[in-house]
């Protein structure tokens, strides 16, 4: 208890960030669908937020450079209040798409911010307990944001009225803390042929794993929605996928220690074909058959992300842990922003079902491309490996989430 006392502002405020977060991202698509938009239309949502996302993660660090931490949250926390309360007054597709970027970049920089206030509290002792209670706080919050959206009605500005104030709850705790202000934000940079060089299994995997997750997560909405859901069965839909990666994450990283990862990346692809061609060939509109999909679908969607930076870090150095995890998360923004709209084209072209087209597609050319690399290299021995180690989802991560990971080595003190 000791440990999360001193903390406990800077959780309240990530517990707001992703309630608010998690709210809107369901309410945009479901909204959108009711508007009647098509696909493409909801699909740019997604890959508007990615763009900038990914653009927040390179850009916020040089800001914090310049204005400090605490007035570039706020400020950031203001941006995201703006946009949620301007998704209510302007509904138009191409409004939407700048607004939900500016979302998109405004909540990168501020996950970035409180994990570099996070990492300032944390020892090689404290880290793991710090990092599991951040995992907690983080999916909790996900996931009651998005049951918010049953008890309002998305076709109205109530739901976009809340985000903004679960938004604006954010700046309290973290205004009000005499945490001093950490060291500068580390910049993040993509090293596309070391990555590939490292370990081309994980680059193209946590390519895949990001068209998966933005297929998914950004789609689903649209999906329960035209299949006749209840606003309470979308966000069951949403919550049953992050349950089912939450449960099988660890036994997946587990196994991974025990075997060679890329088998077990073939085995968690060739499972997420196997589910896909279930829910196409099943074509059920019945919310508790598609729930159990989902929470199979979810087992193998989010753990992918795990398994991808776990398998790079096997043959990186351990001091160059921060490094490639990071320039991998930038790698997997660049697969949020296709998939979208290729889940958006399938959707289009085979009707909501084609979404588990767009998750079959992924997942088979993730299973062929890990089992491909199992003969072209071969795996390091599993003592000269680290203990694979659960991350929360890799959509509401940065690369200075990287810093607080039990895997990341304390950094010496200079002088």
């Amino acid at each position: 208890m000791s440990v999360i006392l001193p903390i406990v502002s800077l959780l309240c405020s990530t517990f707001f960030l992703m309630a608010g977060a998690g709210l809107l991202g369901i309410v945009l698509p479901v909204r959108g669908s009711l508007e009647g938009w098509s696909t493409y239309e909801i699909g740019f949502l997604g890959t508007g937020y990615a763009v900038a996302f990914t653009i927040g993660c390179l850009v916020v660090p040089q800001i914090v450079r310049r204005a400090g931490h605490v007035k570039t949250f706020s400020s950031l926390c203001a941006t995201l209040v703006i946009a949620g309360l301007l998704f209510g007054l302007i509904v138009s597709p191409f409004a939407w798409i700048f607004v939900r970027g500016l979302m998109g970049f405004a909540l990168a920089g501020s996950y970035m911010i409180i994990e570099s206030w996070l990492n300032e509290r944390v020892t090689n002792e404290t880290r793991g307990k710090i990092f599991s209670v951040y995992m907690i706080v983080s999916m909790s919050a996900m996931m009651g944001g998005q049951y918010i959206m049953p008890l309002t009605d998305p076709a109205l500005t109530t739901p976009f009225m809340i985000g903004a104030i679960l938004f604006a709850l954010a700046v309290i705790p973290t205004s009000l803390s005499q945490a001093p202000a950490p060291k500068p934000l580390k910049q993040a940079s993509l090293d596309l042929k070391g990555i590939f060089r490292n370990s081309p299994a994980a680059a193209v995997g946590v390519f895949l794993a990001g068209v998966l997750s933005g297929s998914w997560n950004n789609m689903s909405p649209v999906f329960g929605q035209r299949s006749g859901f209840s606003n309470a069965e979308i966000a069951t839909l949403l919550a049953a996928t992050m349950a089912g990666g939450i449960v099988c994450q660890y036994p997946l990283g587990r196994l991974s220690d025990r075997l060679d990862r890329r088998i077990v990346m073939t085995g968690a692809g060739l499972f997420g074909v196997a589910i896909a061609l279930t829910a196409m060939t099943l074509s059920s509109d019945n919310p508790l058959t598609l729930f159990v999909i989902a929470f199979a679908l979810g087992g193998v969607i989010y753990p992918a992300y795990s398994l991808t930076v776990a398998h790079a870090n096997d043959y990186a150095r351990p001091e160059d842990f921060v490094k490639v995890s990071g320039g991998l998360l930038i790698l997997y923004g660049f697969g949020t922003m296709g998939g979208p709209l290729l889940a958006a084209w399938l959707m289009e072209t085979f009707g909501p079902s084609g979404i588990f087209a767009a998750t079959g597609t992924a997942h088979a050319i993730f299973a062929g491309y890990a089992f491909y690399r199992t003969f072209r290299r071969q795996a390091p021995l599993a003592s000269e490996r680290a203990d694979f180690q659960q991350t929360p989802l890799a959509r509401t991560q940065t690369p200075a989430s990287f810093s607080l990971d039990p895997r990341a080595k304390e950094e010496p003190e200079i002088g």
